[in-house]
């Protein structure tokens, strides 16, 4: 499974992306989508960075513009896997109610 992850860049934006590698002084990351919020409270998503090279989609950031990465929303991320991960749909957990 990819690793999703929530970048909140020193700009204010807030980018679901792809992490690739890490080290000390970079992440890498590719297939980003920028998180747009609408006044009613839900999301929308963008591509971001949408006019690199789609051949070479990796993206090197530096961490000292990077103010944190977090973990998706499960639901956010599974809908992002749909679209960049293996294509496999986990089928939701069926429960049994007695």
């Amino acid at each position: 499974m990819i690793q999703v992850k929530l970048f909140r860049i020193a700009t204010g934006e807030e980018v679901i992306a792809e992490l690739i590698s890490e080290d000390e002084n970079f992440v890498t990351v590719k297939n980003g989508l920028v998180v747009l919020p609408s006044p009613d409270g839900r999301v929308g998503f963008a591509p971001w960075a949408s006019v690199i090279d789609r051949t070479i989609p990796e993206l090197i950031i530096a961490k000292n513009h990077i103010v944190y990465i977090a973990e998706v929303d499960p639901a956010i991320k599974k809908k992002y896997n749909e679209v960049y991960g293996s294509k496999l749909v986990t089928p939701e957990e069926k429960k049994l109610i007695l």
